[in-house]
């Protein structure tokens, strides 16, 4: 058995997600290897359904993942031995089919897609969340008739600041502002900033430099650029950069985006196009430039995350079934595939 200590100098943990309903094995547990970044798995539970999406607890210790059910739920795993193990019964979100989930102010937070709404749940002492004790129903639509009749929460998320939570919908192609109330887990509403009509919102991320952030566009692909005033909480879209070339390429539709932490490059995965676009970012990060793309190593990335160190570039690819891995040139921020591992129905990876 790995001790979490002797994992993290021989260069961390990671946890897959996947889709139970498609042939996943649930939360898939592997090690990194310190010096290619290559993926072993030690073990997996399932035994919640369709954990999607995954957060880790400060320091580590637990994971939490979402049940992306229509009876939607969070729960949270012990992962002191080789595989993930559950300390409770999955608590309630009170809404269908959530998506994300983040960790602000000793609460569990949800995206919840199904029913366009967000929830906050409450964490004990000891990590285990309780059932959901605020949601917030959002309300609108957008041009797209079949993707956007209603609101889809997609992601929720606190600024770098903690003062502020961003809550990103699909259905309504805008992001909602909130305050938290670290007592009572209870939202405030703030402000509510439209991006284009029918780029269908998915998740963003923000510049180190902290002025700016990147909203992903699932039904158009592109990127909008925004500046971020953490001040009064306000959020003004000013530009769109594409992620495909214009050279008569295939459909494409953005899911996830990793920003380096030195700010100088981001990625983004593409799926139908099956592509990682690869953005060098200026100083400010005002403005993004698309570079190149290339093959994201598998089918239907889904999720694409950094390694802490930087060096290595992970697509969670649902459909092939894999998680690849790439290793990133410093200098030109190009991602190249150095391998894989099996991983039905992946959909996220996190790094302990």
């Amino acid at each position: 058995m790995d001790r979490p200590d002797q994992s993290r100098r021989e260069g961390g943990r990671a946890y897959i997600g996947s889709f139970t309903s498609a042939g996943g094995r649930g939360v898939l547990a592997a090690t990194v290897d310190p010096h290619t970044g290559a993926l072993t798995p030690t073990g997996a539970c399932a035994e919640v359904p369709d954990p999607s999406y995954l957060a880790l607890a400060p320091g580590g210790r637990l994971l939490y993942a979402v049940s992306e059910t229509e009876r939607g739920a969070v729960a949270a795993f012990a992962l002191d031995g080789p595989a993930p193990r559950p300390v409770a019964e999955p608590a309630p979100v009170r809404g269908d089919s959530p998506t994300h989930l983040a960790l602000a102010h000793g609460h569990v937070l949800t995206a919840n897609y199904g029913s366009g709404s967000v929830s906050a749940l409450p964490l004990g002492a000891d990590g285990r969340p309780g059932p959901a004790i605020h949601v917030v129903q959002h309300q609108g639509g957008g041009p797209d008739e079949e993707r956007q009749d209603g609101p889809h929460a997609h992601q929720v998320l606190p600024d770098p600041t903690g003062r502020w939570v961003l809550s990103v919908d699909l259905g309504t192609d805008s992001v909602r502002i909130s305050v938290l109330d670290p007592a009572t887990g209870r939202f405030t509403p703030h402000a509510e900033t439209a991006v284009r009509p029918g780029t269908g919102p998915r998740h963003l991320a923000f510049h180190p430099a902290g002025g700016h952030l990147y909203v992903v566009g699932e039904l158009r692909p592109t990127l909008t650029v925004c500046r971020w005033d953490d001040e009064q909480g306000v959020l003004v879209p000013t530009a769109e950069t594409p992620l495909l070339p214009e050279d008569g390429r295939a459909a494409g539709y953005p899911s996830e985006i990793a920003v380096a932490p030195d700010g100088r490059f981001a990625w983004v995965a593409v799926r139908g196009d099956d592509s990682i676009a690869v953005l060098a970012l200026d100083e400010s990060g005002e403005k993004p430039e698309l570079l190149t793309t290339v093959p994201c190593g598998g089918v239907w990335p889904r999720d694409l995350v950094l390694h802490p160190s930087g060096r290595w570039l992970y697509a969670a690819n649902e459909r092939s079934g894999d998680v690849t891995w790439f290793d990133v040139d410093p200098e030109t921020g190009v991602p190249t595939r150095a391998g894989s591992v099996e991983a039905p129905a992946a959909t996220c990876v996190v790094f302990a």
